[in-house]
């Protein structure tokens, strides 16, 4: 009977490999960012073409690879990370399993170019599904190119599960964002299908931070510092006035690496207690150096996730020191019942010697000088009929009636003409000749609106369908392109991320058509001069977060399915929300608006808009 288990061929090893390590486009970037960075680079750029589909392309300034290491270095687990298996707990670089240019190597083409600084020519390595096309010599300059061609052109099943250029290109922005960040001494350019979109030099962790998300968020930042024995944190977090409900611009940075940790992020939830609004989300930049034999970081296969020896006392820290910096900077309220606001030196005058007071004297006034002048008051005449006396003449024992003595009033009334006195009739309908009109709807706990129907009552639920209701009116304005807009008198300035207004800008034709009018795009800010007629303008800023985080994350292919995303999103924002008192006239639209709807069984999201009681149903629960 022959063997049941034989080896696998290293083609099908490394595709499944590949499978592990190389999820899509943006797997391959991070990967080859990261080589870039162990590689004491000081200048790392990275072009891609389709969403990295056709091209990813990593070119650095590095030491380079030497021949053999530029063979060797597509060869399973080989690393020059480890030696041996302690070395996994001391670690300070990023990648150390050795699988990923290999993994790489197996689904795309694959071209290399390499030369350290000591040598006059340099590596050029061609590979195709794992298989060494070509290696000649080349005149290079010091550092590694790494392009990334086709990728997995050798498994279809796999490149139809990719989502659109559009989500694929923000998954690679957002690897781009992390190694970035947590690098501030390397200088990054990124540019997609020949424009550019981040050029970042090098600065520190502040100018880093607002070269990646804008000029604006330098005022939204405060620091934040503290060093123990566990742990060194330093970093900024987010004004809570600009904390936003989407999940943006919060990272966490362990020894330079990326990571995720809803534990960590509970601790800076817990010092924002009392500060956020509903449903908002805190801001952060977050750099822990602890010690590298303290965390494993080996417990994930994209390595986002650590173990922490004492997750306790780092969660302690990291809660007093957000809590502490909120307070340092007067942006949490603190409790100090012996400090006077009133006595604070405004910035303006901090540091400013104080200007002595200067006293002007009349010398040559004399209070004992009798005052001849007599007192102007408003009812002096001037026809000379009457002037009252003046205040110095008046006899001191005298009483205040004599200062109005011989004041007559000169206004004589007008002759023939009578006033009539306005007398109240009573209403203008009595309550006999008008009925009173039946309510028709009736609201339940702020949340439900009921309606009698024929065979018995009608139950809305008035959130889901008041989104059915705008859901259906924002897709017809995008389909026919007919909606109206309402002109703003001063127009918004809001500011975004590059990225972001990068998708605003694909989304631009869709949001006109909804009644938006953008007066200029710029590359981190907007300018909106008019809004949908129901859109208040409060809500604008609100609205568009809303509106771009759901379509960064799930943004189709086809335009109506774009259209289709925006109007969901748009509908599910401005809808009236649970707990909003509607009046009687409020309920009856929203009745008459829903029946009038296409699908008004079912909202915008498939959930159930109202159910039906009948009279039987009724019956049946009162009888005995």
């Amino acid at each position: 009977m022959s063997s049941i288990i034989q080896l696998l061929p290293d083609h099908v090893a490394n595709q499944i490999a590949a499978g592990e390590v190389v999820q899509r486009p943006a797997s391959v970037v991070k990967e080859l960012l990261e080589n870039s960075v162990d590689a004491g680079s000081t200048d790392i750029k990275l072009i891609v073409k389709d969403a990295g589909k056709t091209l990813i392309q990593v070119i650095d300034n590095g030491k380079g690879m030497n021949v053999a290491d530029a063979r060797l270095c597509f060869e399973r687990h080989a690393t020059s990370k480890i030696r041996h298996a302690e070395d996994l707990f001391e670690l300070g670089t990023k990648g150390f399993r050795g699988e990923a240019l290999a993994s790489i190597a197996a689904i795309a083409h694959v071209e290399m170019k390499t030369k350290q600084e000591q040598d006059e020519l340099g590596t050029h390595i061609v590979i195709e599904g794992s298989k060494f096309v070509t290696q000649d010599v080349a005149v290079l300059p010091k550092g590694t190119s790494f392009s990334v061609k086709n990728l997995f052109f050798n498994i279809p099943a796999r490149r139809n599960f990719l989502k659109s250029d559009t989500v694929e290109f923000r998954h690679i922005v957002d690897e781009f964002e992390r190694v970035a960040l947590a690098h501030p001494n390397i200088g990054f350019v990124l540019y997609h299908n020949g424009s550019e979109m981040f050029n970042l030099s090098i600065a520190n962790q502040r100018q880093r931070i607002v070269g990646v998300f804008g000029g604006k968020t330098n005022e939204k930042l405060v620091p934040i510092k503290e060093s123990t024995e566990i742990v060194s944190i330093e970093g900024f977090v987010v004004k809570p006035e600009f904390a936003k409900k989407s999940k943006g611009e919060q990272f966490f940075f362990v020894n330079d690496r990326f990571i995720k940790s809803g534990y960590l992020h509970h601790a800076i939830t817990a010092a924002y207690e009392g500060l956020l609004k509903d449903g908002c989300k805190p801001g952060y930049f977050i750099y822990l150096d602890v010690p590298p034999n303290t965390i494993d970081i080996n417990i994930h296969p994209t390595k986002t996730e650590i173990k922490f020896d004492d997750e306790h006392a780092l969660y302690a820290i990291l809660r007093s020191s957000v809590k502490h910096s909120l307070g340092q900077f007067n942006v949490a309220p603190v409790l100090d019942f012996e400090r006077d606001a009133n006595l604070d030196t405004p910035y303006n005058y901090e540091g400013k010697d104080a200007a002595m007071p200067t006293v002007n004297v009349d010398r040559s006034f004399n209070p004992f000088a009798p005052d001849d002048t007599p007192v102007k008051t408003a009812h002096s005449s001037s026809s000379g009929r009457y002037s009252p006396p003046s205040y110095s003449k008046v006899d001191k024992g005298a009483s205040w009636e004599s200062l109005y003595t011989g004041l007559t009033s000169e206004v004589d009334e007008p002759q023939g003409m009578n006033f009539e006195e306005e007398e109240v009739t009573g209403s203008l309908f009595n309550d006999g000749d008008v009925e009173k009109a039946v309510q028709q709807t009736y609201q339940i706990h702020k949340k439900y609106i009921v309606s009698p129907i024929k065979s018995g009552m009608v139950i809305i639920d008035q959130k889901r369908a008041h989104q059915r209701v705008l859901y259906e009116q924002f897709l017809k304005n995008i389909t026919v392109q007919n909606g109206s807009s309402q002109q703003l008198l001063f127009p918004l300035m809001l500011h975004y991320s590059k990225t972001e207004v990068e998708l605003i800008k694909e989304m631009s034709g869709a949001l006109v058509n909804t009644g938006f009018v953008f007066t200029q795009i710029n590359d981190d800010s907007i300018e909106v001069s008019g809004l949908p007629v129901n859109v208040p303008e409060s809500e604008v800023s609100i609205l568009l977060e809303e509106l771009i985080s759901d379509l960064q994350q799930e943004v189709p292919d086809s335009s109506f399915s774009q259209s289709d995303s925006i109007a969901k999103s748009m509908a599910r924002s401005l809808a009236v929300k649970t707990g909003v008192q509607l009046t009687e006239k409020e309920q009856e639209n929203m009745v008459n608006s829903l029946f009038a709807c296409k699908e008004a069984d079912v909202s915008p999201f498939n959930k159930p808009t109202f159910i039906t009681i009948s009279v039987e149903d009724l019956d049946k629960r009162f009888a005995i």
